[in-house]
């Protein structure tokens, strides 16, 4: 029997569903995240009929060729209105255009042709369309036509850490417990527990099932490297030259090492990135080819950026001045692979986790900017820059919370730059010291950025 992951994100295609808002629903994330797996899941729970394209199988040249003949036509004639309609009918003789009829279309960066149909799909259709892929960075190209305004984005990430306690039967005790040491001892000591395995190993789904199977972390790395090992192997069909597809296996244990640096953000990763690889300056050649290498990396949700709030100050921010990755597993995997020693590789990993969570607030709109932000303040840093929208308060966060990050983070508390600081650690019980707050660092997707609502909750 096939062990099945609760995920999140299921919920969220619920509610695009009673929504029915007529626009098509994109679904983007990493290659195996399982995105097909989940999309399968709820077409056939909530639909009557379910029609499966995927544009890089048989199933995709097969409605091609429906499409190639829906569309035939001679001078003349009356020319054919709504061939895509004709073309589904052809694909399947089934086919009904109600709220009951789900279309999924996978991997659709594979055809130019019926990526640039999405706006057809959205307003001359009544039943549901889904249009996912793993690789849609493809589709910036010039041949693709982008459809603003008739898409709805989604995106599916690995495993949170939530969703790994859930699947190790934890979730329950992670949503009760106390953020501030107020529960058994050992209840808090199994989820730090978990959590050094899950920085370690990752959130991919196929990773995650092998540590429910075999709780060997060894197993685990080894299915991760197949993951990295074909996501490298199918990046390379879309680069032109041998030069970019070498380039391409380098650029990860770059990244790592550039990330892992003490010195907070550069201004000009690009740069630093060709020192790291080429071993010199870099010049219009290597630079244009490492930034195409960044920005499919970026597109195919592998690495993310995190910005800069110059002084602690919102409205005088960087953008894209450090890079972080999208999964643990993969961060630590090239960390080591990059020469990264433990001390700074913790530290990073901690980090990333972090940046993890603020990502989602970002994309929920929770707090300001498209990306996560590091803040600079006098002549000191802090890890994290928190800009609140619900409650137009600013706060700290400090992962690592040295004697450098604490001088930060009480001058900003004693100029009132921040409402509070949240010093996220790992072992920690939690505590409150007026404005300064210890939460353990797992705990920190249940933090509300809402000092007088959380002193009330205490």
């Amino acid at each position: 029997m096939t062990m099945e992951l609760e995920r999140d994100i299921y919920q969220e295609l619920i509610k695009w569903k009673k929504r029915d808002s007529g626009k098509v629903l994109e679904l983007k994330g990493a290659r195996q995240t399982g995105k097909t797996f989940i999309l399968d899941k709820f077409a056939r729970e909530n639909y009557k009929q379910y029609l499966y394209i995927n544009m890089a199988q048989s199933s995709g040249e097969e409605f091609m060729t429906c499409v190639e003949e829906a569309e035939v036509w001679s001078p003349g004639q009356p020319r054919v209105a709504k061939t895509l309609h004709r073309a589904l009918q052809l694909f399947d003789s089934r086919f009904q255009d109600d709220k009951d009829t789900i279309i999924i279309i996978d991997e659709i960066q594979e055809s130019s042709k019926i990526y640039s149909r999405i706006r057809e799909f959205a307003r001359e259709f009544q039943c549901h369309v889904i249009v996912t892929g793993s690789y849609l960075g493809k589709t910036v190209e010039k041949e693709y036509f982008l459809p603003a305004g008739d898409t709805e984005d989604l995106i599916m990430d690995t495993l949170s850490f939530e969703e790994f306690l859930g699947a190790m039967g934890k979730r329950d005790v992670y949503e009760s417990i106390d953020l501030y040491g107020g529960d058994r001892h050992d209840l808090y000591d199994e989820l730090k527990r978990l959590y050094d395995v899950y920085c370690e190993i990752g959130g991919y789904p196929a990773v995650v099932k092998q540590y429910l199977e075999t709780k060997n972390k060894a197993d685990c790395k080894r299915i991760l490297r197949q993951v990295i090992r074909i996501f490298i192997e199918e990046s390379t069909r879309y680069f032109q030259g041998i030069p970019d597809v070498n380039l391409f296996e380098q650029i990860f244990p770059a990244i790592a090492q550039l990330s892992a640096r003490e010195k907070k953000g550069a201004d000009d990763l690009i740069a630093e990135l060709s020192k790291i690889i080429f071993k010199e300056e870099s010049n219009r050649t290597t630079k244009r080819s490492i930034n195409n290498a960044v920005a499919w990396l970026y597109r195919s949700d592998i690495i993310g950026y995190c910005g800069k709030a110059v002084e602690c100050d919102s409205t005088d921010t960087r953008a894209n001045m450090r890079f972080y990755f999208r999964d643990l597993g993969v961060a630590d995997f090239f960390l080591k692979t990059g020469g990264i020693k433990s001390a700074a590789l913790a530290g990073y990993i901690n980090e990333n986790f972090v940046y993890l969570d603020l990502l989602k607030r970002c994309r929920r709109m929770e707090i300001a900017g498209m990306a996560p932000m590091f803040g600079t303040y006098k002549t000191g840093e802090i890890d994290f820059f928190v800009s609140s929208i619900a409650n137009d308060k600013d706060y700290g966060v400090e992962v690592k919370a040295g004697d450098a990050a604490a001088k930060t983070a009480h001058a900003l508390l004693r100029d009132g730059r921040v409402e509070a600081v949240y010093f996220l650690k790992g072992g920690t019980y939690g505590g409150c010291d007026g404005r300064s707050i210890t939460i353990p660092i797992y705990l920190v997707q249940r933090v509300e950025f809402n000092f007088e609502r959380s002193r009330r909750m205490r």
